[in-house]
């Protein structure tokens, strides 16, 4: 099927209790992956692309791999901006096909970050896409974005509600004790901070950083309120421990399809389990 929206999804799982995985893509095996897994397991899903990724693979490389990804599936698919930081880079997106855009301005002061917010969304909701914004920093690296520890900070719940109703963002990122990347020990999520929000807020809530957090957390934030859930890093190790796996049994083997070809399908377990965790298969 085309495209949906970003919105059109999350309000399903916002209805239905469920959250949604948001995985990034990089290349065609790994959307091949995700679109594939969620067809298995009839899950509705998000595909992003970071700044890293259109830089590496191209903005018109991104957007047509994942439409024909889409237009072959039976389940809805939306792909959206992970991370966007300017609103020139979100309008090229908009402009490429993107269904969905992120506007990053957690690193401006909180009435520069709901003007940037705020004029993305006048924009995008004009022709059908939806916007995601960010409220406190959530530390960490990811791709271009770096965020040290002593720089990130949560989201306060009156600052959420402000900032959601004088946006209109369909979906806020909080922070809440996630981070970027690899994690050094088990990550401490606040739960009451996270309740809080939501009990205040009325569009959807979005986890960043959620590669690591153990089930049980991800089981916990769905059940108070989380509708988009973002995974990357799991996905980087399982494709690079596949090409790693088949180069150290068959060192000779020069075929790409044959070293990628591995990866993909270690990618793919790694999808259903997330959408199983996340409550969304069967709800496509």
């Amino acid at each position: 099927m085309p495209l949906v929206s970003g919105k059109e999804i999350l309000q399903a799982a916002q209805k239905g209790g469920y959250a949604v995985g948001a995985f990034n893509v990089n290349n065609m095996e790994i959307i091949q992956a995700i679109v594939e897994a969620a067809e298995e397991v009839k899950s509705p899903v998000l595909l992003q692309a970071s700044q890293g990724a259109i830089k590496y693979a191209g903005l018109p490389y991104i957007v047509a791999l994942v439409k024909t990804a889409a237009e072959r599936a039976s389940v809805p698919v939306a792909l959206n901006l992970d991370h966007g930081t300017s609103f020139d880079q979100a309008m090229k997106c908009i402009r490429g096909g993107f269904t969905a855009v992120m506007i990053d301005g957690s690193h401006y002061p909180f009435d520069e970050n709901v003007a940037i917010v705020k004029k993305v969304v006048e924009v995008a909701h004009a022709v059908g896409v939806s916007v995601e914004g960010e409220l406190g920093r959530i530390g960490g690296t990811e791709d271009d974005i770096s965020v040290d520890a002593k720089d990130a900070y949560m989201t306060t719940p009156e600052e959420a509600k402000k900032f959601a109703d004088e946006t209109g963002v369909d979906a806020l990122a909080v922070a809440i004790g996630t981070a970027h990347g690899l994690y050094h020990g088990e990550p401490k999520l606040d739960f009451e901070r996270l309740a809080a929000i939501r009990e205040l807020v009325d569009c959807a809530l979005v986890l960043h950083g959620a590669s690591g957090v153990p089930d049980e957390a991800i089981k916990k934030a769905v059940k108070i309120g989380v509708q988009k859930i973002n995974i990357d890093t799991e996905i980087r190790l399982a494709f690079t421990q596949g090409v790693r796996k088949v180069i150290t049994e068959q060192p000779k083997e020069f075929d790409p399809r044959k070293l990628l070809g591995p990866s993909k399908e270690a990618m793919k377990e790694v999808v259903k389990t997330k959408m199983r965790l996340f409550g969304s298969t069967g709800k496509a």
